[in-house]
């Protein structure tokens, strides 16, 4: 995680009380009591150990997404690959099986490129970014449940795609534009 923004203008309340609600197969959720000036509030807060997301490049400037029937919303949204970590799995090698599993794709070369919290208001969940290339396709593993198909799409095509709202997966719109400013490739978007 980066060097967080200097606070000291800012106190983190106190925690005065903490009571889990939930443990799930993937999430937990915990009720905090809050101090808050002179009372108290309450927040519920999404556990998660995390996950990575992945920008898998081809040799021919394109991308990989996928789509990805969301249950939690009822349609098929066009993302990029992603998954949550199995504790105490290491982000790369997550970031490695869930390209094979949601694309069939194996990256030669896989490196970070960012992180950040995906939802901090109410959920700790953390996002490590990786891009992959030097692709070699192979067959897809997709989890029980998943429904999935893979779809390479020009780079700059995809980048349009998270302006004009053709992609709406928050996650897919953060990695594609912050790609797109850190490789200092302006682009035509």
């Amino acid at each position: 995680m980066a060097d967080r923004p200097d606070a000291t203008d800012v106190t983190m309340p106190e925690v005065i009380d903490r009571r889990r609600l939930h443990d799930g197969p993937r999430i937990s959720l915990d009720r905090l009591t809050v101090r808050a000036g002179d009372g108290q509030i309450v927040r519920d807060v999404v556990r998660h150990p995390g996950a990575v997301v992945i920008l898998p490049l081809t040799g021919d400037s394109r991308v990989i997404l996928i789509r990805n029937a969301r249950v939690a919303i009822g349609c098929v949204l066009l993302e990029l690959p992603a998954g949550t970590l199995e504790p105490p799995e290491e982000p790369r090698a997550c970031a490695a099986r869930e390209l094979t599993e949601e694309t069939g794709y194996s990256a030669g070369r896989l490196e970070r490129l960012c992180g950040f919290y995906s939802a901090p208001g109410f959920c700790d969940e953390y996002l490590h970014v990786f891009v992959a290339e030097n692709l070699s396709a192979g067959a897809m593993d997709p989890d029980a449940g998943e429904s999935l198909a893979p779809v390479a799409v020009e780079l700059d095509e995809a980048v349009r795609m998270c302006l004009d709202g053709r992609i709406e997966d928050g996650k897919t719109i953060a990695v594609l534009l912050a790609y797109r400013c850190m490789s200092g490739q302006g682009g035509s978007a």
